[in-house]
């Protein structure tokens, strides 16, 4: 059976400890954060299925940390952390984006059964999200591998944002479709949200300063003026 990935992301270095081993014993991979740069630096770093947040974090607010990563295509399930016990915090963080909602001091093994109720909520990989066994695609120097979830440039990993990586897998399985910012947003998330416009304009500027040779002509991700966004697969395999 496949491990589980757990972000634990608190300030509080002796509730995170005590969470991160209670959450090892129960047979979860668990990464540690103490605020929000780290958290970015883990995401970057690993595959994550799910996100603990404290809502009070030295470097941000949870919740905007929340809505933020929302807006940039961060699908991965969240279940928040708060001392505090006003019900509008919770309606808000939930309204945003977060899957789950829990007090501190929390027992641990609440929190486990809220993350099994959240990962049972949701599949393991987005509606409409391409499979583990689909083929790596190449296409010029680069190799798209959805097995590792890699975007290699000559051998080399790229490392990608999960938004980036459902974003980039959805123009790549659909090549010569022109998919608009909602159509992306549905396959790469798999569940109905909000289309954020600029975030996926932010994130293709961003796909393009990878595989690009001069991001201002694209070769790969084109742009189909007032419609959306376009992979152009030359001579690749797929």
């Amino acid at each position: 059976m496949e491990t589980t990935h757990i972000l634990v992301v608190d300030d509080d270095l002796r509730l995170r400890d005590l969470i991160e081993r209670y959450l090892t014993q129960q047979g979860f991979h668990v990464y540690g954060a103490p605020h929000a740069a780290a958290m970015r630096r883990e995401l970057a770093a690993h595959h994550v299925d799910l996100i603990v947040l404290d809502l009070m974090l030295p470097d941000a607010d949870g919740l905007q940390l929340c809505r933020e990563l929302r807006a940039e295509g961060v699908d991965t399930p969240i279940i928040m952390l708060t001392a505090k016990g006003d019900d509008v915090d919770r309606i808000v963080g939930l309204e945003i984006g977060a899957d789950d909602y829990l007090g501190k001091p929390c027992n641990p093994r609440e929190l486990v059964a809220r993350i099994r109720a959240v990962l049972r909520r949701r599949p393991r990989a987005p509606v409409g999200a391409p499979q583990l066994e689909q083929a790596p695609v190449t296409f010029g120097r680069f190799t798209f591998d959805f097995a590792t979830r890699q975007l290699l440039d000559d051998n080399t990993p790229i490392k990608l944002t999960s938004g980036e990586f459902a974003v980039l897998a959805a123009l790549i399985t659909h090549p010569f479709e022109t998919l608009s910012r909602e159509r992306l947003i549905a396959i790469a998330r798999g569940r109905d949200h909000e289309a954020f416009d600029r975030s996926i304009d932010v994130m293709v500027s961003r796909l393009r300063r990878y595989i690009e040779d001069d991001p201002r002509q694209p070769r790969w991700l084109q742009t189909v003026w007032g419609e959306g966004y376009v992979f152009v697969l030359h001579g690749g395999t797929a």
